[in-house]
């Protein structure tokens, strides 16, 4: 099967994203209406195992899923690049042309989701001017303040989701919901902190994140039909 063609199986299967042919995992389910796109922090990659355990719950939804890493190795390895925020804007621009581009998922609507320094690239790369459009954002532990030049342009359904235990982040986040002009909710779940490694808090993300998406997803594509 030629690389970035649909299949009927839900397995990711491996693409890259042009210009730098970055390398990243589209899974289908064979009914899907919508894709994530999604933007790790902190020099994560498409492998991060949080973000794939996000990825499998959405997929289970019905939901596209596409992981793919928005940085080389050369910039991961030299840091910089992970705090660089409008370059991870740019590249996952890039990722939302290429599915606007490819026959598999043009027609899909398409969501963000952020982790870290990715939320703020997802909600900067939501606001850029001509940019093609992300029909809701859904940010764990991001740092949305990052972005705050661009927050009040930002149009997407947006859900921060923040631990209860990660109080600097918290405040930031509230701070950021704040200066945000779209539909939005901040959710805190209790007892967890940063990472979300307590029993049960990577579960709750995954359901508030899959109920986020599947309503605003299908929304979204009920009113891009004639």
């Amino acid at each position: 099967m030629a690389r970035g063609a649909r299949s009927d199986a839900e397995s990711p299967h491996a693409v890259r994203i042009p210009p730098l042919g970055l390398e990243g995992m589209l899974a289908l389910p064979a009914a899907a209406a919508a894709v994530v796109a999604f933007a790790h922090g902190s020099g994560s990659s498409r492998a991060s195992p949080r973000n794939v355990r996000v990825a499998e719950a959405l997929q289970q939804r019905g939901l596209g899923t596409l992981l793919f890493d928005l940085l080389s190795e050369e910039e991961a390895a030299a840091r910089e690049p992970v705090f660089d925020i409008p370059l991870l804007a740019r590249r996952l621009l890039h990722a939302r042309r290429w599915l606007a581009g490819n026959e598999a998922t043009s027609r899909l609507s398409v969501g963000y989701f952020g982790a870290s320094t990715g939320a703020a690239a997802a909600l900067l790369a939501a606001a850029a001017p001509g940019a093609a459009p992300v029909d809701a954002i859904v940010s764990r532990g991001g740092r949305p303040d990052l972005a705050q030049p661009v927050l009040a342009r930002v149009r997407a359904p947006t859900l921060l989701i923040v631990g209860g235990r990660d109080p600097l982040v918290l405040e930031l986040n509230r701070a950021a919901l704040a200066e945000l002009r779209c539909e939005k909710r901040l959710a805190i779940v209790p007892g967890a902190t940063h990472l979300f490694e307590e029993a049960g808090a990577l579960d709750e993300v995954m359901a508030l994140a899959g109920a986020w998406f599947a309503a605003h997803l299908a929304a979204a594509k009920e009113e891009s039909q004639p």
